[in-house]
C-alpha cells in the first residue's frame, strides 16, 4: 500500500495542497472548519508524515531524557525498555539524538525526585517517562509545562497532565484480561488472591489501574462468587514474601488463584513452588525468570505489553512532534499479549 500524500489529502478535502500543508505543519491561519475538515481527512487515511524528510532541514541533535525504574534482577522488565530506544535511534540515523538516562529505585520517590531535579538542572528537549509514582510525577510534569519541555509518558499514564502522548498498555483493561482467564479456569467457589509486590500500592499508578479492571471485570461479566483478597508486600526478599503469604494462605485456606500485579510474577511462583501449593497463576510480562516458571506450569498465564516496542514508537513520536510540532496519536494503546506454554513453545 503506498503511503498517504498531501497530494492526497487535498483531492480528497477539495483545497490546495498548501492549506493541507499549513494545517498539517502548523505555518499559518486555516479557517477552522476547513482545519478540522483536513485532520479528520488525514486521520481516516491514517496519514503518516515523513518525520526523515521534514528534518532533513535542520542537522540540530536533540537531547532526549529517560525516566524510567532501574532494571535488575528481580526488576528485569525494564531492561528491555532501553533496547527499544536504541533501536529507535538507529532507525532515525542519520538524525542525531542524545539520550540521557535517568534510572530510578522503583518505588523510591525521594530517588525519583533527585532524578528529576537533575533533569531540570539543564532542561533537554524532550522527555520521556514512566509515571509510576503518581504524586511525584504529576509534580515534575508540572516544572517541564513551566519550561516549555514536551513529555511522553510510556507504561503508565496519568490523568490531567500536558503529555503530548501516551503508548503503553490500557491497564485496567489489561486487569480484565486476566480476570477472565482466571475466571475461565477457576471454580466459582474458591477465593482468589491479588498480590502487588509494592511499597506504596496508593501512589502505583499502573498497579492500581490493573486491579481496578481486574475486579470490575467480576462485577459485571465474571462467574466466580468467592470472595477477592488482597496483599501489599513492600519487598522481594524471600523471607518477607514466605512470611506474608504463609500468613495469608493459613487464613484463608480456600484460595484457589493468584493475581500477580506486576512484572515480578516469578517471587511468589518460587513460594508456590518451594511450597508444592497448586492454584492458576496469573501475572505480566515474558521475562526469562517468568517464562521459566512458565514452562515448570508454575505460572499458568502471562501478559505482556511489549515494552520495547514502547520505548521505541515514545522516540519516534517525540522527535516527530520536535519536527513537525505535531503528534499522529495522543494514546496508543500497546495490545496486550497473552502467554501460555503453548504460545511460547511456538515462539521458540
Amino acid at each position: 500500500m503506498k503511503p498517504v500524500r498531501i497530494k492526497d489529502i487535498a483531492q480528497k478535502a477539495n483545497v490546495s495542497i498548501g492549506t493541507v500543508d499549513r494545517v498539517l505543519h502548523n505555518r499559518g491561519e486555516v479557517a477552522k472548519k476547513t482545519k478540522q475538515k483536513i485532520l479528520d481527512i488525514a486521520k481516516e487515511m491514517d496519514y503518516q508524515p515523513n518525520i526523515v524528510a521534514q528534518a532533513l532541514t535542520t542537522r540540530k541533535t536533540y537531547k532526549f531524557s529517560v525516566l524510567i525504574p532501574k532494571g535488575g534482577d528481580d526488576n528485569v522488565y525494564w531492561l528491555a525498555h532501553p533496547k527499544g530506544i536504541e533501536k529507535a535511534i538507529h532507525d532515525l540515523h542519520p538524525f542525531s539524538l542524545d539520550i540521557d538516562y535517568c534510572l530510578f529505585e522503583l518505588h523510591n520517590e525521594a530517588d525519583f525526585i533527585e532524578k528529576t531535579r537533575g533533569i531540570l538542572k539543564n532542561p533537554p528537549d524532550g522527555v520521556i517517562m514512566a509515571p509510576i509514582l503518581k504524586k511525584e510525577a504529576i509534580r515534575f510534569c508540572e516544572d517541564l509545562d513551566k519550561e516549555k519541555v514536551p513529555y511522553i509518558f510510556i507504561d503508565t499514564f496519568i490523568d490531567n497532565t500536558n503529555c503530548i502522548a501516551f503508548i503503553g498498555e490500557d491497564a485496567f483493561q489489561g486487569g480484565r484480561v486476566a480476570a477472565s482467564l482466571i475466571d475461565f479456569g477457576l471454580k466459582p467457589e474458591k477465593d482468589i488472591l491479588i498480590v502487588n509486590l509494592a511499597k506504596d500500592l496508593e501512589n502505583t499508578q499502573h498497579l492500581n489501574r490493573r486491579n481496578q479492571g481486574f475486579l470490575s471485570y467480576f462485577l459485571d461479566a465474571g462467574k466466580n462468587s468467592g470472595m477477592k483478597i488482597t496483599v501489599e508486600i513492600p519487598t522481594t526478599e524471600q523471607d518477607t514474601v514466605e512470611a506474608k503469604m504463609d500468613q495469608i494462605l493459613q487464613q484463608n485456606p480456600n484460595i484457589g488463584a493468584v493475581l500477580v500485579s506486576s512484572a515480578k510474577t516469578h517471587v511468589i511462583a518460587r513460594y508456590l513452588e518451594k511450597k508444592r501449593i497448586e492454584a492458576i497463576l496469573v501475572g505480566y510480562e515474558m521475562t526469562r525468570k517468568n517464562t521459566d516458571f512458565l514452562k515448570k506450569g508454575i505460572i499458568h498465564f502471562l501478559i505482556g505489553q511489549k515494552p520495547m516496542e514502547q520505548s521505541e514508537k515514545a522516540v519516534k513520536r517525540l522527535f516527530e512532534y520536535l519536527t513537525t510540532h505535531n503528534i499522529t496519536m495522543k494514546h496508543e494503546f500497546q495490545p496486550v499479549e497473552i502467554i501460555n506454554t503453548e504460545t511460547i513453545t511456538m515462539n521458540q
